[in-house]
């Protein structure tokens, strides 16, 4: 059965004084959720707003997809399918 959604995603950076903030909002259109990363750079190093823009963005883009995960989880449970453990899996990637 096909099945085809659009959802809306903005990216919101911020950059002040060696500090980058990111906010992304999802639409999904029934549910709205907000991710946040920050980045910061160290005073000796060079002035590259792009690495600042890229870090806090992934940052936001991997919290958001954190909370998609958690909400996906809960569906699912309240579905009446057992919990899927994801709690006992190790993390994997790089650590924020």
């Amino acid at each position: 059965m096909p099945h085809t959604v659009e959802w809306k995603v903005r990216l919101h950076l911020f950059e002040e004084e060696g500090s980058t903030k990111a906010r992304v909002v999802l639409d999904t259109g029934t549910t709205v959720l907000t991710g946040h990363g920050t980045a910061h750079r160290n005073p000796v190093d060079a002035d590259v707003p792009e690495i600042g823009d890229e870090l806090a963005a992934g940052r936001a883009l991997h919290d958001l997809g954190r909370q998609l995960v958690e909400v996906a989880e809960r569906d699912i449970e309240h579905a009446g399918a057992p919990a899927t453990g994801r709690r006992a899996r190790p993390e994997t990637g790089w650590p924020l």
